[in-house]
């Protein structure tokens, strides 16, 4: 992974910039910071800030490494909701998968997310058969006991170390019958959520009594598909396994108007494929991985 140059990077006022048209001009009421990691952007509270007056919902994925630490002021500063990626509640698998001793200051970022006043708190888990499959009921309990909603993630061909297969991948129906050796559970109503909901037979009013299943390769779910992704260097994307994309830094920086950056990005949303073609013989990997393209 090669850094960016800073210059390279938009900065806050032109994310804010480019938000700002496409809730106003062309009807986006969800924002999502993510990565890579956004707690490693120095001054991230001032860039909530900025988004949180913003008509519509901002919600943020971060590993939790710090979130201990920055919580509070996330929450001050407008954050709306909070994604955790944790894959792992095993001390060993956590140093193999991540390559750092943090498992302890993820959980207390958890904690503090719900502490803070964060609802819902979500923690994503991408399962990978031989390293975490074992864990689902491990993980709704954790769930129930914290009081966060837990959504298990198909795992995707957009590893950094490109070690993808299709039999490393546990599969929604998979990951429901491990769910079912310990609990009763019934469908939500979806909507146009990624996730098929499950809420508990015994559930509760409170937090935590449901979990979802993401099943972005199994049983995709292009067709409601309604999402595009800005990177840090300013790409707009119209789908994680894009091969293009519409370069929004360079019309920033040589003066584009608002209307010029609403027809760059209809014309790309006019672009999005039909589906992602993963498991069919014409599906291309992106050159990208996860953590640069904003999962």
């Amino acid at each position: 992974m090669k850094w960016l140059d800073r210059s390279l990077v938009l900065t806050f006022e032109e994310i804010e910039r480019v938000a700002r048209v496409l809730v106003e001009r062309a009807g986006v009421r969800s924002i999502r910071l993510t990565g890579g990691e956004p707690t490693v952007r120095a001054r991230l509270p001032v860039l909530v800030e900025k988004l949180s007056k913003l008509p519509a919902d901002l919600s943020m994925t971060t590993n939790g490494a710090t979130l201990a630490l920055v919580a509070n002021d996330l929450h001050a500063a407008g954050l709306d909701r909070l994604n955790i990626s944790l894959d792992t509640l095993n001390r060993e698998r956590f140093i193999e998968l991540t390559k750092r001793d943090e498992l302890t200051r993820v959980l207390e970022g958890i904690e503090a997310a719900v502490a803070a006043g964060f609802h819902p708190v979500k923690v994503n888990v991408v399962l990978m058969r031989g390293i975490n499959h074992d864990e689902v009921v491990d993980f709704l309990e954790m769930g129930r006991d914290l009081g966060v909603t837990v959504r298990f993630i198909e795992f995707m061909p957009l590893d950094a170390q490109g070690e993808w297969s299709a039999d490393r991948m546990v599969p929604y129906s998979e990951i429901l019958e491990r769910a079912s050796e310990r609990f009763d559970f019934e469908p939500i109503e979806r909507g146009s959520s990624p996730a098929e909901r499950f809420r508990y037979a015994d559930a509760g009013e409170g937090p935590g009594e449901e979990f979802g299943v993401i099943a972005s390769v199994t049983e995709p779910f292009c067709s409601s598909c309604d999402r595009m992704r800005l990177t840090a260097e300013g790409q707009l994307r119209n789908c994680l396994f894009s091969l293009n994309h519409v370069d929004l830094r360079a019309l920033l920086r040589d003066g584009g108007s608002d209307a010029d950056i609403v027809k760059a990005v209809s014309g790309e949303i006019d672009r999005k494929w039909a589906g992602h073609a993963i498991g069919q013989v014409h599906f291309i990997r992106p050159t990208k991985s996860m953590s640069q393209l904003g999962g």
